[in-house]
């Protein structure tokens, strides 16, 4: 380069400086680069995981299975450049190998006493991500340099000599070669059956609060004493527990025979969940594979090649999911029959066969199982694990307590002891089954799949079996059971306004429950074309396009910028814009999450390489040779 090139970041959490440091991965002492990042939050933890929230909201990961570094199974094409994990970072911390890391004093407590297995706090984890960025930033070469906004991107203009004018809400601005939104969730506008909700309760004068980032939401509007309905068992529903429970002055106990018990402060409310399933998102799985190594048995690089190359578009339910549920069955059952022979009365080489001669939800496959596996418990049942209170019916309301406890601690049973490893055969199929489906190019699948069935239906299911709670945030919830200030309302809930307060029923319990108040318990869904985010909204509605599918079966919008493989951003005319990029949820790609599990080969760093590659490529940085 003989010029100064600049990029321009849209946001500055973990997304951004995981693209920052696949970018200065390619430069060398030549490159002339300068690199600014607007976000009104701290670099590296960015809104989410920033320090400014309350210590008891935690990650649903363990320090071991967190990590923003590439590693050596990463299929990349920009450099590997490794480096700790969490949990790595911490083991150096404790030896004194991080002198330029100053720890709060919560943080630090929770530091000393972390194990590999143990769940950290946003907080801390937001020290990690710091220590990366700036880590990261002091990397760059002489002739890069990094510039840091606390500030908003307001609006990005085009200039006469094709380069941009960046608009910032304070009034500054900045003219650059290129930019690259890197934001995450965000707030948006109420869809309409959200804002019909929303008036009629303040019509009625009852408290609701919408769907949201868990810790922006404005709980204090929930009185103390309250009955609150709560929509959704998922993560954000968990984070809405701990805030209004110890978040409000309580605390668990453990009693003398081990039993947890929750001690209240008086200034709970008493929180009715319900959901479609009407369960909890499974726990996290805790427990080592004792067998032989997980591997693709069913969606093989050359079936997912097949299922590209076929005449027809793919469609997930009739193509996919009898293939995805059979994987699940073989991460199971390798696990169980090689893991613990004992258990079973026959061999793996003999079993496996089994799998791929009945369909995966037969009843001669039940049948061939039960014959195979003595216990009960060993069994695995995709459809019952999806639904597991599918053909349970309810006496009262007492019964439904009885069966949903009863279905928690089978389900802390068989994913955090070691003799139920079978269960995390089973997550590890879903992350292999996760990647296998990224490789299928996106314009092969139908209409209905892309804008329903793959964000909706697997995404959900993939997040109910891989991505739950801490095992110890179901113990609490049983324990808030037992204390009478958590009910369970039962699967496929329904919700009616009425002048007396929320109606809340399941089809299949006797009765309702009346509430003054309702949270919708979950994320808002990514959507560019509704974010109160401008510039995020501009992109899509000026410079770029929304995804839109289409064809004989369904039509509509997804409320996503279109993009490229490699991030760059297109317009109405299908062509690409050469210094636009985006990578994200908001995006039309593959939803990968940010940080990732070490030695994964994770989709995550695959895509933000992949931008990195293209953006270095526009701007023309040198990207090193490498054996």
């Amino acid at each position: 380069m003989t010029d100064r090139a600049r990029l321009l970041l849209v946001g500055a959490g973990p997304r951004a400086i995981m693209l920052l440091e696949r970018l200065l991965a390619r430069t060398d002492e030549h490159t002339l680069l300068d690199i600014d990042l607007v976000d009104p939050h701290p670099p590296g933890a960015g809104r989410i995981w920033r320090r400014a929230q309350s210590p008891l909201l935690k990650l649903n990961s363990m320090t071991r299975d967190v990590t923003v570094f590439t590693d050596d199974s990463c299929t990349i094409d920009g450099p590997v450049r490794p480096g700790p994990s969490l949990n790595q970072w911490l083991e150096l911390w404790r030896v004194g190998e991080l002198p330029d890391v100053d720890l709060d004093e919560l943080s630090e407590a929770e530091a000393r006493a972390l194990g590999p297995d143990g769940f950290p706090t946003r907080r801390l984890h937001s020290h990690y991500l710091d220590w990366f960025f700036r880590t990261t930033a002091a990397s760059a070469p002489a002739g890069v340099t990094i510039r840091q906004h606390a500030d908003t991107v307001a609006a990005v203009r085009p200039t006469a000599d094709g380069r941009h004018l960046v608009v910032l809400a304070t009034g500054s601005e900045i003219v650059t070669d290129a930019v690259a939104y890197c934001l995450g969730h965000t707030e948006r506008d109420l869809d309409p059956a959200t804002a019909a909700l929303a008036e009629a309760s303040a019509r009625h004068g009852l408290v609701y609060v919408p769907p949201a980032f868990t810790a922006d939401a404005d709980l204090s509007v929930i009185p103390e004493g309250a009955d609150v309905i709560v929509r959704g068992m998922g993560l954000a529903a968990v984070d809405l527990v701990v805030l209004l429970t110890q978040g409000r002055g309580g605390r668990f106990d453990r009693a003398g025979d081990g039993g947890l018990r929750y001690l209240a402060s008086g200034r709970e409310p008493r929180l009715h969940l319900g959901s479609r399933r009407g369960v909890p998102y499974r726990s996290k799985v805790t427990s080592t594979l004792q067998g032989d190594p997980p591997q693709r048995e069913v969606l093989t690089p050359d079936a997912v090649a097949a299922l590209a190359a076929s005449g027809h578009p793919i469609d997930f339910e009739r193509d996919v999911w009898p293939l995805v549920a059979t994987e699940l069955l073989h991460g199971h059952y390798r696990e169980l029959f090689t893991g613990h022979p004992d258990r079973v009365s026959t061999t793996w080489t003999e079993f496996r066969p089994v799998l791929r001669a009945h369909p995966w939800d037969s009843s001669a496959l039940r049948e061939a199982i039960a014959a195979a596996v003595p216990e009960p418990l060993d069994r695995f049942d995709v459809a019952a694990f999806d639904r597991p209170l599918a053909g349970a019916r309810f006496l009262d309301e007492e019964d439904v307590q009885r069966q949903v406890r009863a279905h928690i601690a089978d389900d802390l049973l068989l994913r955090t002891t070691e003799e139920r490893s079978p269960a995390q055969g089973v997550f590890i199929a879903a992350l292999l089954s996760f990647m296998a489906l990224s490789e299928i190019p996106k314009e092969r699948w139908n209409a209905r799949s892309r804008a329903h069935s793959l964000p909706v239906r697997w995404h959900t299911f993939f997040s109910y079996l891989a991505s739950g709670p801490p095992p110890h945030r179901l113990e609490e919830l049983l324990a808030l059971s037992d204390a009478g200030v958590v009910r369970f309302l039962g699967p496929d809930i329904e919700v009616t306004v009425t002048a007396n307060g929320f109606a809340t029923s399941s089809p299949r319990v006797p009765g309702k429950t009346v509430a003054g108040a309702l949270v919708d318990a979950w994320l808002p869904a990514a959507d560019a074309a509704l974010s109160t985010n401008e510039a995020l909204r501009e992109l899509v509605t000026v410079h770029g396009s929304e995804l839109r599918v289409t064809d004989a079966e369904y039509d509509g919008s997804l409320g996503r910028v279109r993009v490229s493989d490699d991030g760059q951003v297109l317009r109405r005319d299908d062509t690409a814009h050469d210094t636009l990029f985006a990578t994200g949820p908001f995006t039309s790609l593959t939803e990968a999450g940010a940080f990732t599990r070490p030695n994964a080969d994770s989709l995550s760093l695959r895509q933000t390489d992949r931008v990195a590659g293209a953006i270095a490529s526009r701007l023309g940085v040198a990207v090193p040779v490498t054996p």
